[in-house]
């Protein structure tokens, strides 16, 4: 039988390792595990590639969310305006600094923040709006960044799946995760871009932010033992560095082949119109973090053990919005659509080290169980 993983890192990094492995010994020879010259390296490089001013990196991708709400100055009192159907990540941060997550129904094209709820729901309270861009792309961004404008409110982009995506604005495309006051990612093993463990960085054009956002990062201080503020201890090892530098060589290549994987399954589900399929909005280049399809009349957790007796992987992303949470249910709103998305969406596999048989063979045997059922 088939064995089709959701990422499959052990094979990549048989296709990694002769490379990697020297430049780790050369990291372990000289010791410098922390702040070692490869953290700057990969810091610019990366802002190359997105061509931002500042990229900060950090150890992991809720703790770059906190740092861009720390820096913003975000605390008790205030409110931040998030998507229901996201991971827990996003609400966990605001709640940890004592600010209030002020939570927005998603759409049921794209599965992004609504914009005309999130409108409705701003207050002089209102500190910060953070869209996720969700599985890979993000939804109207243009009239997104209106609103925010409209209202003086600064965007953080929560860019964790969307690392590498663009977005078309004005005739220019950029990079998702550079349209707001601050972008946020993680290098988590199973992202676009990621490392060996765990890892995150945020993105600016502001200088005096990224200086803010450095100095939290490193507990507060401008140099050492000299603590200009409150802070917290996240740092990008030196050893996921050299990973990331070396995969980020790798990115718009990887990007590419799960756009063709996407293509594919999207051509051998479309005879199946009681699914709903993924949906790239107008002005997105997606990245294809993940292929989720929305399965009805309940079904989806059939679907899930089917393909699973069949050896393909699949995942739920997510079995419940953040406000059915039980640590977060006294933010309880009604939210329709996330609470649906929550019933019937299923993510298949989607990684550069797929071929075109297992593809077929993930699509047939969704064809087969439905077949099955008629």
């Amino acid at each position: 039988m088939k064995e089709i993983k959701m990422i499959d890192l052990k094979a990549e990094y048989q296709l990694l390792k002769p490379i990697l492995e020297e430049e780790i010994i050369q990291v372990l020879e000289k010791a410098s595990y922390i702040k070692g010259e490869e953290v700057a390296l990969f810091e610019n490089n990366l802002a190359q590639y997105l061509k931002v001013k500042h990229v900060i990196s950090c150890g992991n991708g809720t703790d770059a969310l906190q740092i861009a709400l720390m820096a913003l100055g975000i605390g008790i009192g205030d409110e931040v305006i998030i998507p229901a159907f996201s991971y827990i990540a996003v609400i966990e941060v605001v709640c940890l600094l004592g600010a209030t997550p002020v939570l927005v129904d998603v759409d049921a094209d794209y599965f992004q923040i609504n914009n005309l709820d999130l409108e409705k729901v701003i207050t002089a309270k209102t500190k910060a709006i953070i869209p996720v861009h969700l599985f890979g792309q993000s939804g109207n961004l243009e009239e997104l960044l209106q609103i925010a404008k409209k209202y003086n409110i600064p965007i953080i982009e929560d860019n964790a799946q969307a690392l590498g995506a663009k977005y078309m604005l004005h005739n220019e495309e950029k990079f998702l995760g550079t349209f707001g006051a601050i972008g946020c990612t993680s290098f988590f093993p199973t992202k676009n871009l990621s490392c060996f463990g765990d890892g995150g960085a945020l993105f600016t054009n502001d200088d005096e932010l990224a200086n803010t956002i450095r100095m939290i990062a490193n507990h507060g201080q401008v140099k050492k033992y000299e603590h200009e503020m409150v802070g917290i201890n996240s740092r990008l090892d030196t050893l996921q560095a050299v990973i990331l530098n070396h995969k980020l060589n790798l990115l718009s290549k990887n990007l590419s082949i799960k756009q063709n994987i996407a293509i594919q399954y999207l051509n051998e589900l479309v005879s199946l119109s009681f699914i709903q399929l993924p949906k790239v909005y107008q002005h997105n280049l997606h990245s294809w973090h993940q292929f989720t399809i929305k399965v009805p009349d309940h079904q989806r957790d059939k679907l899930k053990s089917f393909l699973k007796h069949k050896g393909i992987e699949t995942m739920v992303y997510y079995p419940k919005t953040l406000n059915q949470q039980k640590a977060y249910t006294r933010f309880r709103v009604y939210c329709p659509i996330s609470e649906d998305l929550c019933k019937g969406v299923l993510s298949l596999p989607i990684h550069p080290l797929l071929r075109k048989e297992d593809i077929n063979y993930v699509s047939n045997s969704i064809k087969a169980f439905f077949h099955a059922k008629n």
